[in-house]
């Protein structure tokens, strides 16, 4: 049976194999790492991939983030109390003045 996904029938798929993808079937089918399949097919293919300082500096940025916690559970625990005894204040003034950053960030 065929299957024509958007109008692409058998005789429009190429179907050379290149050496690498040749290579590649004559080995075990043993599921592979991620990090050395990578590496093998860097290798099949001669490819390299070179990341700028920014996306250097941005993948670091991720990871400390990730060390976070997503949310303050103290903090959040906190609030919670001083709303459920009367304590918390909200000073309106930087409310307000919050309010405004967000709307100039947003629409300029």
């Amino acid at each position: 049976m065929s299957v024509d996904f958007n109008g692409i029938g058998p005789g429009q798929v190429n179907t050379h194999r290149t050496t690498a993808d040749k290579s590649g079937s004559t080995q075990s089918t043993q599921p592979q790492a991620p990090e050395q399949a990578k590496t093998q097919a860097q290798g099949a293919r001669g490819e390299n991939v070179n990341l700028s300082s920014q996306a250097k500096n941005l993948k670091q940025l991720e990871q400390k983030l990730g060390d976070y916690p997503e949310m303050d559970d103290d903090r959040i625990e906190q609030i919670r109390a001083a709303l459920a005894d009367g304590s918390y204040k909200i000073d309106a003034e930087k409310l307000a003045q919050k309010m405004l950053e967000m709307d100039e960030s947003i629409f300029g």
